[in-house]
């Protein structure tokens, strides 16, 4: 492979001013859209040695043919262009989006004459202000169902309001309450336009001004011994209590913002909107993106506000983000022009906003989560995968069962290492083995003995009792079958596939046990984390699967899964060992030892600890805090 791309640009032909770019292939397809504040310092990080780009960077720039741009005058201008390119062109290899559901949203019809409130799933309905999205249908009913008592407006369909203003009957729900449109003869337009207006005010945040309002009015009322009125203001009053009594306060009430939590990795994002107004969560959406090229977490959250705001009628005075994108000042800028009034971006980082952000990002972490094991738990999609596993690796069959090694340690100590099963694409937990690790000299050589070990069972009698070995001990997870008294099974069946967390040096250190085994009908690859690419023994570049892989997605699960299960085993581990040497000490039983654990939060802590910080523990008392000291000292 050239070094060089042969469309690569003169020296000093791409200017210095700030714009926008497009990489097209060879049939002029669009393949990618960026900016820049200094094109000629951003595409030259395109052009550097092909050795030296992010594996999918790399396969965007052979891909592509040519390279064009457009300078603008301002930094605001190449952000705007950006956004509709991006929006015209769909490049393959720009960040993907996809919503986890059609969310339904509550819209008011402000182009009607008489504007009506409905359910809907359609953002492009004319002059329609739209608030939500919510997360089930029903809640946006039972929100309706509460606000047309206290502001009651339309809710008949077109045909029904218009048959009832020529007929001069109102329309059903005008009969039994449940519309309070001038079809219902009740209120014209001009004065059903101002409930409309009070109705959108409050949705928009005006929570405590009507509240305020509706008491003043109701006392006052009852102070004149008008009971009728007050008891409607009263009725008024409750309804709008409980539509805040369904969201909590979670910021200031004259907070109006809105809040993204954002859980990512190498290929995948999953980003949680909160959309806060009254310091009341109002909404919430979730969507989820797929990531081709090298992108980092401020450009992340850049291109996650232009795709929010770019058609957006409703911008708030703040929005929170986990991290600044890095212009964030020409972001705010473009808001301010849709907004007509000042618009601030900032980082979440203390008190209310800061809990509210953590949860914010606990939901786009669960939501990443569903999304990546989503493919794996389909029947359709799990075969898919394993074909497309064999394809790649060129393999003669496909890897119906696969064993994933991850090694874990803390500091070079506590050496562990896990093995997780996948049969026809699904984890089998009754066989997840891991690892003990006596004395090792490096990764490579803890993956080598794993390895050997485990390989050595497959020329074992299934009913020989396998010895463990110097240096090296089995654990398994305790299943119903072995806590019944029965044989758990044996690993005479060989696995097609061995999988080890890493890059060339993990996979030649599996492919070399494979040969001193005797195994070398196994096939082995390792996953690199930080590009996501699948390594083979002996080769020079990595097999880049597609973003939107099936193999891909079952190999990352894999991985991700002997991580977990690695890391768990190697804090039981440590929690043995400090119960362990705790136990030694005289009069300190199991009771005060998780006592003593539980106080402090760590063994590090505990070691750390004077005598007179261990007499506050219940239970212990100066003489035995001083031989727990004592103790740990000379351990």
């Amino acid at each position: 492979m050239a070094d060089v791309l042969p469309y690569k640009p003169r020296a000093g032909e791409i200017p210095t001013d700030p714009g926008v770019y497009r990489f097209r292939d060879a049939d002029g397809r669009v393949l990618y859209v960026g900016k820049a504040k200094n094109l000629r310092q951003r595409l030259s990080n395109y052009f550097a040695p092909l050795r030296t780009l992010h594996e999918r960077t790399r396969r965007m720039v052979t891909t592509a043919a040519s390279v064009e741009w457009t300078v603008v005058s301002t930094d605001v201008d190449s952000l705007q262009l950006e956004y509709m390119w991006i929006k015209e062109f769909d490049p393959p290899f720009n960040v993907r989006y996809k919503d986890d559901k059609s969310y339904p949203f509550m819209a008011v019809t402000l182009g009607d004459e008489a504007p009506r409130v409905i359910v809907t799933r359609n953002r492009r309905i004319p002059g329609a202000r739209y608030f939500g999205p919510y997360p089930k249908v029903w809640a946006v009913h039972d929100t309706i169902d509460l606000m047309i008592k206290a502001f009651p407006i339309r809710t008949c369909s077109d045909a029904s309001y218009k048959r009832a203003m020529q007929t001069g009957r109102p329309c059903f729900p005008g009969q039994i309450g449940k519309c309070g449109g001038p079809c219902s003869m009740t209120v014209t337009i001009e004065e059903h336009r101002a409930m409309v207006d009070d109705f959108i005010a409050f949705m928009a945040g005006g929570d405590e001004r009507f509240t305020r309002e509706l008491t003043k009015r109701m006392l006052a009322a009852s102070a004149d011994m008008d009971y009728e009125a007050a008891a409607k203001y009263r009725d008024k009053l409750s309804a709008i209590e409980a539509v805040l009594g369904k969201s909590a306060l979670v910021l200031a009430a004259d907070e109006d913002a809105d809040l993204f939590g954002i859980a990512e990795d190498e290929l995948s994002a999953a980003v949680q909107h909160f959309v806060i107004r009254g310091g009341r969560v109002r909404g919430v959406r979730a969507l989820t993106i797929d990531k081709e090229i090298d992108i980092t977490g401020p450009e992340l959250v850049d291109q996650v506000l232009q795709r929010a705001y770019g058609d957006a009628q409703d911008v708030p005075r703040r929005i929170l983000v986990p991290v600044l994108p890095d212009d964030a000042a020409e972001l705010e800028q473009w808001l301010r022009e849709r907004r007509g009034r000042k618009v601030e971006i900032a980082v979440a980082q203390r008190g209310q906003r800061a809990d509210l952000m953590r949860t914010a990002t606990l939901n786009a972490q669960q939501a990443l989560i569903r999304h990546k094991t989503r493919r794996t738990s389909d029947y359709v999609a799990r075969t898919q995968a394993l074909t497309d596993l064999q394809d790649a690796l060129g393999m003669t069959d496909a890897p119906l069962r696969i064993e994933c090694f991850d090694i874990s340690h803390l500091g070079g100590t506590n050496v562990v290492a896990s093995m997780v099963v996948f049969e026809d694409g699904l984890p089998r937990k009754d066989q997840y083995r891991s690892f003990n690790i006596a004395e090792t000299t490096d990764d490579t050589d803890s993956m080598y003995q794993v390895l050997t070990r485990r390989l050595a069972y497959l020329d074992r009698p299934e009913a020989e009792d396998p010895s463990t070995g110097p240096g090296v001990q089995e654990h398994g997870s305790e299943t119903q079958e072995e806590a019944s008294g029965r044989r758990r099974p044996r690993f005479a069946y060989p696995p097609q596939l061995l999988l080890v967390d890493g890059g060339q040096p993990q996979v030649a250190a599996a492919a070399r046990a494979l040969r001193d085994s005797g195994h070398t009908e196994i096939a082995v690859c390792g996953i690199a984390k930080r590009l996501e690419e699948i390594w083979l023994p002996d080769d020079d570049f990595p097999v880049i699967l597609p973003r939107t892989s099936e193999a891909l997605y079952l190999l990352q699960r894999l991985r991700d899964e002997a991580h977990r299960f690695a890391i768990t085993h190697q804090r039981k581990r440590r929690r043995n060992d400090i119960a362990s040497v705790l136990s030694e000490v005289p009069g300190l039983g199991a009771a005060r030892i998780k006592v003593l654990l539980k106080h402090f939060g760590s063994v590090t802590a505990l070691r750390a600890a004077d005598p007179g910080e261990i007499e506050k523990v219940q239970g212990i008392g100066p003489v035995l805090a001083q031989n727990i000291h004592t103790h740990l000292s000379t351990r």
